[in-house]
C-alpha cells in the first residue's frame, strides 16, 4: 500500500522557514498571505499499514514540535495526487 505522511511544525511552535515564504511572498508582491507553514511530505510503501503510527512516532516525526497525518491510497497507485 501506498502511505502519504505529511508533517508540519505544531501550531505553538515557531516556523521560520514559513516566516521567511511568507515575507519572501509580501515581497514579491502576493498580498493576503499569512499563516505560512512549511513542512515535509514522506511517501512510501508498506505491507502493513497498522505501523505507519509507530513509524511517525519513532521516527519519521518529532512528536514534540511536529503533527504528521497519514494519508493513504488504496489503491497503492503512485501517481494518484
Amino acid at each position: 500500500m501506498r502511505a502519504r505522511i505529511l508533517i508540519r511544525p505544531k501550531a505553538a511552535i515557531l516556523d521560520p522557514q514559513g516566516q521567511t515564504v511568507q515575507r519572501a511572498l509580501a515581497a514579491l508582491g502576493f498580498d493576503g498571505v499569512a499563516n505560512v507553514h512549511v513542512g515535509r511530505l514522506i511517501e512510501l510503501d508498506v505491507d502493513d499499514p497498522a505501523q505507519l503510527e509507530a513509524m511517525c512516532e519513532t521516527l519519521l516525526a518529532n512528536p514534540l514540535i511536529e503533527e504528521y497525518e497519514i494519508v493513504s491510497d488504496p489503491s497503492g497507485d503512485p501517481t494518484t495526487p
